[in-house]
């Protein structure tokens, strides 16, 4: 097989959900920025072929990806984190109007991930997040034999039909070879701005239990807060601008990652 330009990189995690609406570009999205403040060097793929959200993430709706060389290698968009770094991304995005359709078949969807995996000069990461459109269908399996991944974050929220739907992502994680690093509980309850009292608008405590149930880590819970809406909608990611618990939960999820994937014994393991 010929050479992909991703060999470089070490880590491989790709961020699955059994449905869409339970905040997995989000969470993707701010893992991404949280690997890179732990001095990671970072990439995402948006793996999201018809319903690419990386860009309007993290403000970069209208950078695009050049190519050069006889072979046109690609080279993807980048946003500075800090003096010496920054996080590279591909996406659809790039290479259609914003409010354009993919209307596509599996084969085509494959023929591009394939493209964006081994046409890439994405250089030396220790990280690279594959933000996978929800349910089990062609691109995690495009995925899973094109790049190798190995490790799978399960986004869900606490309602029992949100549960369902994530069994069935670990399932496909586990069928793939790919081993699940744990889940993320998402929109895990409601905290009163004005009185500080805790709502359980949507349950609280169901990934967990679906973690214990399937043999899985349980990496953390994301509570439900405007700011998060607010700073996506803005392109700027939540983990950046709010100072909050939120932020704090995103940090040990970080941690738990880097401890799993590196072996280490550091707070987060």
């Amino acid at each position: 097989m010929k050479e992909s330009l991703a060999d470089t990189i070490k880590h491989r995690i790709m961020v699955m959900s059994g449905k869409g609406g339970v905040g997995k570009t989000t969470v993707a999205v701010n893992l991404a920025l949280g690997l890179a403040l732990s001095g990671k060097e970072v990439g995402i793929l948006d793996a999201d072929i018809t319903g690419p959200n990386v860009p309007k993430m993290l403000k970069i709706e209208d950078a695009f990806l050049t190519g050069e060389g006889e072979d046109e290698t690609i080279h993807p968009a980048e946003i500075p984190i800090g003096l010496d770094s920054g996080i590279k991304v591909v996406s659809m995005a790039f290479l259609i109007g914003r409010e354009s359709p993919v209307v596509w078949r599996g084969p085509l969807k494959m023929q591009i991930l394939k493209q964006f995996i081994e046409g890439v000069a994405w250089g030396d990461l220790d990280y690279m997040l594959i933000d996978l459109p929800p349910g089990t269908g062609d691109e995690p399996l495009s995925i899973a034999q094109l790049l190798r991944p190995d490790g799978t974050v399960i986004v869900t929220t606490p309602q029992d039909l949100a549960l369902i739907d994530a069994r069935k992502a670990i399932d496909m994680s586990r069928s793939l070879g790919v081993p699940v690093l744990g889940i993320v509980e998402n929109m895990s309850g409601f905290t009163c701005p004005r009185c500080g009292g805790s709502i359980d608008l949507f349950k609280v405590g169901g990934g967990m239990r679906a973690a214990e149930e399937l043999a899985v880590p349980f990496l953390g819970r994301i509570g439900i807060d405007p700011a998060i809406c607010d700073s996506g909608d803005r392109g700027t990611p939540f983990i950046l601008a709010v100072a909050s618990k939120n932020a704090e939960a995103f940090d040990g999820i970080v941690r738990k990652i880097i401890a799993r994937m590196e072996g280490s014994e550091g707070e987060g393991g």
